[in-house]
């Protein structure tokens, strides 16, 4: 007997979600590889500039046409977008891959449970701040300014969804986005010359940075617009709880990051804690 059409659709979507993650933590891994040259702020430029030319490809946005009150959200955005990505980085230089990502990941677990009032989200809470204590626990080898950055980027993950929720409200389509990633891309235009003069990149970094762009925003994106057609957006989002897990793993293999007993303790409270919480959403 042959599949329905709609467990087809479901396989589509949990494919492409394993892909989707898969891309984007491993684009972060390859970005790393550049940072010895390029530093966090070269790669960073070059996957605003890739991200702008997909979006604007994609949401093809008239610029000219945005009122103001459709430009400030917009101009937010761009802010945002850039220092989330800036901050991130930077943080993964410092503390690793998946540290960093679950440190980040803390934003959206956040703008989750603020929306609720259930006890199980409270629990759900405690569990996520027992698990950061456990990654950010005093020792000898801590470092305390890359995990501060990785706060940093959760708190702009946590606006870049509010502001989004705005820009989406306000502009049709992913105009919107593009224009808030074009915004972006020429606000880091002066940084990545910068870059380019006073460390000359060679082709193997370069190619390391766009590969992080692509495998970071474009796959990501394109993907994430097909798998929201074939799976309900609560199963999206509770995929995504495993980020922080694809993010040690594959920081791992490519980049030979390895975690301590607490470090993976405290990484599995805060993705049991998101996966709880939206598991039981709406229960």
């Amino acid at each position: 007997m042959s599949p329905s059409p709609a467990k087809d659709r479901r396989l589509t979507g949990v494919a492409a979600m394993v892909g989707s993650g898969l891309s984007n933590q491993t684009g972060a891994a390859v970005g790393a590889l550049a940072f010895p040259v390029l530093g966090p702020l070269g790669v960073v430029a070059v996957r605003q500039y890739v991200a702008a030319l997909v979006l604007l490809a994609v949401g093809r946005p008239r610029l000219r046409g945005f009122t103001w009150r459709q430009w400030w959200p917009v101009l937010l955005l761009a802010g945002v977008f850039g220092t989330m990505n800036f901050t991130l980085y930077t943080a993964v230089d410092r503390i690793g891959l998946g540290l960093a990502v679950t440190l980040e990941f803390l934003g959206p677990l956040t703008v989750a449970l603020a929306a609720t009032r259930r006890r199980l989200d409270a629990g759900c809470a405690v569990l996520a701040a027992a698990g950061v204590v456990v990654l950010m626990r005093p020792r000898p080898s801590a470092d305390y300014a890359g995990m501060a950055l990785g706060l940093v980027a959760a708190c702009c993950w946590a606006s870049y969804i509010l502001l989004n929720r705005v820009v989406g409200r306000r502009i049709p389509g992913a105009q919107g986005a593009a224009a808030a990633a074009t915004v972006s891309a020429l606000a880091f235009l002066p940084a990545g010359v910068v870059v380019a003069l006073r460390h000359p990149p060679t082709a193997g970094a370069v190619l390391c940075a766009v590969t992080a762009g692509v495998l970071s925003s474009a796959v990501p994106y394109l993907t994430d617009l097909l798998t929201l057609r074939h799976v309900p957006a609560q199963t999206f989002g509770l995929f995504m709880s495993v980020n922080p897990v694809l993010a040690a793993l594959v920081g791992w293999v490519v980049l030979g990051q390895g975690l301590g007993a607490a470090e993976w303790a405290g990484m599995g409270a805060v993705v049991v804690a998101n996966a709880v919480s939206l598991a039981t959403a709406g229960g």
